[in-house]
């Protein structure tokens, strides 16, 4: 029985030093709210920033932040496993994405309270991939693909002003406006502008629905050629359909010959059949200047720009040939062909 007294007591002992331990620690934590003073990056840690990208480590500076449970980012929360706290910082990543284009104040959740910093965290600047179809009339609507599109307050063809249809993060839906049938696309953010790196419409037009300015069919060799196919257009209603022997040519003349003064480059859209992938198609010129090969997408529309420099800069063009030069029987639409 003693023994037995005797180990509850060494217990009770144990018990009474735990809990005045605990009351100790607890009495000893920070319970003050937090404060938020600035933030910097992690090499210039004593200048303060005025703003910063998405994606980007930070440290925000403050005091009491060493229980902090979460970093918000104007309603987007950093990864708990990105976060690292400390009394007076916190290191975090800004997440990828974030609600607004600028705008994105930091607000810190501690045990004992929240604090906002006002902090401009920028998206970057737009960026285009693509936009479709590379030609159009006006009214007609265009698909531009990229990134970074929040927040959009314009877009322009030859400095011309579209009217955006719809737009998101990824892709915007504009008109063609009367004065911006050719020209540059460029798109304009609260943080930048972008110019796409392909051209939009043609200043010079051989073929959109049928043959323009003169032209004329002298393609050669072919299966089949139909240049008013309704099976596949790129727009409009009619594309060329051309089934191709080995080396057959879709080839298009202007007697009185083209100038290419004032222009830079040849156009063209080509949707590749069956087992064309990777399969090439030859442009040349007559006068013989140069050629250029084009590489083929099967079952989808390309566009086209070859600048006049690698087709050896001719000065004046009478035929302008679109050779098969894979030694393969295939099948492929045209449209849209011309010059910019």
């Amino acid at each position: 029985m003693r023994m037995i007294n005797k180990n509850i007591g060494v217990g009770l002992v144990m018990l009474a030093t735990l809990i005045l331990g605990a009351c100790k620690k607890d009495s000893s934590e920070n319970t003050a709210p937090p404060t938020l003073s600035a933030v910097t990056t992690l090499n210039e840690r004593g200048t303060p920033l005025q703003s910063i990208g998405y994606g980007e480590w930070i440290i925000i500076k403050g005091t009491n932040l060493s229980t902090t449970s979460k970093v918000d980012f104007n309603g987007t929360l950093a990864a708990d496993s990105l976060t690292y706290a400390e009394d007076n910082s916190i290191t975090v990543k800004i997440p990828a994405n974030l609600i607004d284009p600028i705008n994105n104040p930091i607000t810190v959740t501690t045990k004992y309270g929240t604090a906002t910093l006002n902090f401009q965290i920028k998206q970057p600047g737009p960026q285009i991939t693509d936009f479709s179809p590379g030609a159009g009339n006006v009214d007609d609507e265009i698909t531009i693909d990229g990134n970074y599109f929040k927040g959009i307050t314009g877009v322009t063809i030859n400095g011309v002003a579209a009217t955006i249809v719809s737009s998101t993060q990824t892709q915007v839906k504009i008109k063609v406006p009367a004065g911006g049938t050719y020209g540059q696309v460029v798109i304009t953010t609260p943080v930048g502008s972008v110019t796409a790196t392909k051209t939009f419409g043609l200043k010079h037009t051989i073929f959109d629905d049928a043959l323009r300015n003169s032209w004329t069919n002298t393609s050669y060799s072919f299966t089949s050629l139909d240049l008013a196919s309704t099976t596949n257009a790129r727009r409009g209603t009619t594309a060329i359909n051309v089934v191709h022997k080995a080396f057959s040519a879709v080839r298009f003349r202007l007697v009185a010959k083209f100038a290419t003064a004032g222009y830079s480059m040849v156009k063209i859209s080509m949707f590749g059949g069956p087992g064309t992938q990777g399969k090439k198609v030859r442009i040349s010129v007559t006068p013989t200047a140069g050629t250029y090969d084009l590489v083929l997408n099967e079952g989808k529309w390309t566009d086209y720009q070859v600048p006049f420099i690698n087709i050896g800069n001719p000065a004046t063009i009478e035929y302008l040939t679109f050779q098969e030069f894979s030694g393969f029987a295939s099948q492929i639409f045209i449209d849209d062909v011309g010059f910019y």
